[in-house]
């Protein structure tokens, strides 16, 4: 279990600085390698005017991240828990399992965007990569308590933020255009796809297992009503900055891919050609930046996936995760290691990330109604119960995630 205990602080407004990287673990799920693929493809096809996907989709995540964030500070527990603890067991190690198979599907897709940007530098393998990819996660894992890890997290975000501020730099970019598409929906011709891929993809299961864990890292006394009220302040400060700073960073892709893909009218297909079409544009410098920062989202991503699933494994034996102990080892082994064997196993690694998507599909409505069911259930959250309006703007949202999904997963056919 986390072990920090809560002490008043004498900082005054600087107090929130203490309260800040929770959130960010989660924005890592938010600029995984899937999102990479779809951003690209968005700005490469369609220039500026599907850049109002990121802003949507980031409003929806800032709403139930901060839910299940509640669940986590109001009970003490976390979604996996809270689900063993108040849904027939039968029921919820059914829904668990299937989150366990949602981790290894989501920790695929991290797996396999840390071996392709291996292969991009060093020109690696991309099985070979996937394995060097997934022992440097294990041993991070393994080796490294949760604060240490939110610090490595925070610097691998730093370093993609950054590493896009550069990119940027090269480029001209329209602001007037650009902050017009922010906030205008449109739907040029043939872009669906793209629209439910990205707005589908954002919301993803293994972070909203993770998200009521991690919250609970700056640990606090669950009987002063006082000081879960700040918690759960500060936590949606945590949680909407940390988001911003994930609509940023996707925002920064689809600019890239409009002014230098869609002005050419070059098509992106696949994250390789990005960095292959991007040297001759911008330089040898801008590809080898896009490489390295595909490579520490995929780190950073990959770590954060298996964290949930370590999460997700122990909260079946009603045990928080704690790296130290068994069941959360076991868990984030299932995952990573499952994971790595069906990129080897398969013919073409590159059809693991289609059919993962698949999977997740299907398993995010579970995830989302049972959080939507416990965090509006008084005998679970008490006074902390979602009210009534935002108990249907949740259903809503969940239905709305869980529609788009249904068609992304249709349109694979």
């Amino acid at each position: 279990m986390f072990a920090f205990v809560y002490k008043p602080s004498k900082t005054g407004g600087l107090e929130i600085l203490k309260y800040i990287g929770p959130g960010l673990l989660v924005t890592v799920g938010f600029i995984d390698p899937g999102n990479w693929a779809s951003n690209l493809a968005a700005g490469a096809d369609y220039g500026y005017s599907l850049l109002w996907m990121v802003s949507l989709s980031t409003v929806m995540l800032i709403i139930l991240q901060h839910n299940v964030a509640h669940l986590g500070i109001a009970t003490g527990l976390c979604l996996s828990e809270a689900a063993m603890k108040y849904v027939k067991p039968r029921y919820a190690r059914l829904m668990l399992l299937t989150a366990m198979g949602a981790s290894v599907s989501t920790s695929l897709a991290e797996i396999l965007g840390g071996a392709i940007a291996l292969e991009m530098l060093f020109r690696v393998p991309i099985r070979i990569g996937a394995i060097l990819v997934t022992v440097f996660v294990i041993i991070m894992l393994f080796t490294n308590s949760y604060r240490v890890m939110e610090r490595w997290i925070i610097a691998f975000v730093s370093i993609i933020g950054l590493s896009f501020i550069y990119e940027l730099s090269l480029v001209h970019i329209d602001w007037g255009e650009a902050v017009a598409a922010w906030v205008t929906p449109s739907f040029p011709q043939g872009s669906i796809v793209v629209i439910m891929s990205v707005l589908g993809a954002v919301v993803m299961p293994h972070n909203l297992f993770l998200h009521s864990e991690v919250i609970q890292s700056r640990q606090w006394n669950l009987k002063d009503e006082k000081v879960i009220k700040k918690q759960l302040r500060y936590e949606f400060w945590d949680t909407f900055l940390s988001m911003m700073v994930g609509w940023a960073i996707n925002s920064a892709m689809i600019l890239l891919a409009a002014v230098t893909f869609f002005r050419d009218g070059t098509s992106v297909k696949e994250l390789q050609d990005a960095s292959t079409l991007l040297q001759p544009l911008l330089g040898g410098n801008a590809a080898v930046i896009f490489a390295v920062a595909l490579l520490f989202a995929g780190i950073a991503s990959t770590i954060t996936s298996g964290m949930a699933a370590g999460s997700i494994f122990a909260g079946i034996y009603h045990e928080p995760y704690d790296i130290k102990d068994n069941h959360s080892r076991w868990g984030v082994l299932i995952s990573l290691l499952l994971a790595l064997l069906i990129i080897m196993i398969i013919s073409n690694p590159f059809m693991g990330l289609i059919y993962s998507q698949m999977i997740l599909s299907i398993q995010l409505p579970v995830t989302i109604f049972l959080q939507v069911y416990l965090t509006s259930s008084e005998r679970v959250m008490g006074q902390y119960k979602n009210c009534a309006s935002t108990k249907w703007i949740l259903y809503i949202l969940g239905g709305i995630v869980t529609l788009l999904n249904v068609l992304l997963f249709v349109s694979m056919f």
